[in-house]
């Protein structure tokens, strides 16, 4: 399975320019791969081994073998790869918390994204648009989910007003979501 998903990846953005792997205790390896920066500047940084089993319950009596696949994937302009390890975290969370992780999603790490970032949260976007759905045999297609980092205020007004209300004020705002110095949204 991950060797199709890595050579999906492979084909969207052409060679990983980097790469780093973090084993959590109870888990399988996750590897974060790098690619870019492209001609304007944006790195892409994408989870492999999320995939490796569907997300759902790890405590359940039965473990439905086609659930939900996916692989999280960060655009951010310029180089961030202290990231590497906190996306890992991110990607071991079904594994390990038994999170299923979809569209609207807010996950909060509690900590910078990256060192010197002031994005402590991520919302999780709709798939298909940068990288498509992996189809893969006899189960659920392999999904790749966009990470769309939030400040610590965004994100406790995602929570209380949801992830569209957030993404209309970012639009309306026209914020840029890939630029690391981007101010806030104004939530008034």
């Amino acid at each position: 399975m991950l060797v199709a998903v890595e050579a999906h990846l492979l084909t969207v953005f052409g060679s990983d320019s980097g790469r780093a792997g973090v084993s959590f205790l109870g888990t399988e390896r996750v590897d974060v791969l790098r690619f870019g920066p492209d001609a304007d500047g944006l790195v892409r940084y994408a989870t492999l081994g999320m995939a490796r089993a569907p997300m759902g319950d790890p405590g359940a009596e039965v473990v439905l073998a086609d659930g939900p696949r996916a692989e999280l994937l960060l655009s951010v302009r310029g180089l961030h790869d202290t990231v590497l390890r906190r996306l890992a975290v991110l990607a071991a969370s079904p594994a390990v918390e038994g999170l299923v992780i979809g569209p609207g999603a807010g996950l909060d790490i509690g900590e910078p994204l990256w060192d010197g970032g002031r994005f402590t949260a991520v919302l999780v976007a709709e798939p298909g648009g940068l990288v498509p759905d992996l189809p893969v045999a006899d189960v659920e297609p392999v999904r790749f989910l966009p990470l769309l980092p939030m400040t610590p205020n965004e994100s406790a007004w995602k929570r209380v007003h949801g992830a569209p209300a957030l993404e209309e004020r970012w639009l309306a705002q026209g914020l840029d979501l890939r630029d690391p110095a981007r101010p806030e949204a104004d939530l008034s």
